[in-house]
């Protein structure tokens, strides 16, 4: 029994790997079919979130069927049940990525451009999804660290541009659809960054068993749950 556990747990692990890859990949599709006004592309990656959520479901349902199985070590058990959080995690970033291909309609009507210091921020937010799946490959609690050092810095940005974009609204700098569509991808990346701290959180909390915690001053030191 004790044997058949592990090897269950062995797989859901790589899947949930392979899961994790699969929405950063998703969502790299989805800002880019905005910022290329790519409408194929964008129907891509509704395809790819349909695909996200089967396999959501299989992971949860196997992680389910694991834990029937009655395993007594507590390490494992903490582990199958911090797949099934980033299971969670993952699922809800999809959908925020399926949430930004759809503004492609939108976008492709404004003449405005984006702003380059827009796609550094996504691209800091695509390192924090990339990060914190390998560190969940890898148990790395170091490299969950440096996702969760990488949020308030992807929080300032973001905050910084929707604030300028604001600021061109009511000067008239720009027409409201494209202030819509950038108010939304704005949202969307601080939202991602988020569910991926959480994800970073887990991957410290399963391989240590310590929490930690975000202050106004930034993430505490791993302490004992």
């Amino acid at each position: 029994m004790a044997e058949e556990f592990r090897q269950r747990l062995d797989r859901l692990h790589h899947d949930i790997v392979q899961q994790g890859q699969r929405v950063e990949a998703m969502v790299e599709r989805a800002f880019e079919s905005v910022f290329d006004a790519d409408r194929a592309k964008a129907e891509q990656v509704v395809k790819d979130d349909d695909l996200i959520d089967r396999v959501d479901i299989e992971i949860e349902k196997a992680a389910v069927e694991l834990l029937s199985l009655g395993g007594s070590n507590a390490a494992q058990l903490r582990m199958v049940l911090t797949i099934v959080k980033v299971n969670n995690e993952l699922e809800r970033i999809a959908d925020l990525g399926a949430g930004v291909a759809e503004l492609v309609v939108l976008v492709s009507k404004c003449k405005e451009a984006f702003p380059p210091t827009l796609r550094v921020t996504v691209n800091s937010v695509i390192g924090m999804i990339r990060d914190s799946n390998v560190a969940m490959r890898d148990l790395d609690t170091s490299r969950a660290r440096q996702v969760l050092a990488s949020d308030d810095l992807v929080e300032k940005f973001s905050r910084t541009l929707l604030r300028e974009v604001q600021e061109q609204l009511a000067q008239g700098g720009c027409t409201v659809d494209f202030a819509s569509a950038f108010w939304t991808i704005g949202n969307a990346i601080e939202r991602m960054a988020d569910h991926t701290t959480n994800i970073a959180e887990q991957v410290i909390y399963v391989e240590s068993g310590q929490i930690v915690r975000h202050f106004s001053e930034g993430w505490s030191d791993p302490m004992p749950a």
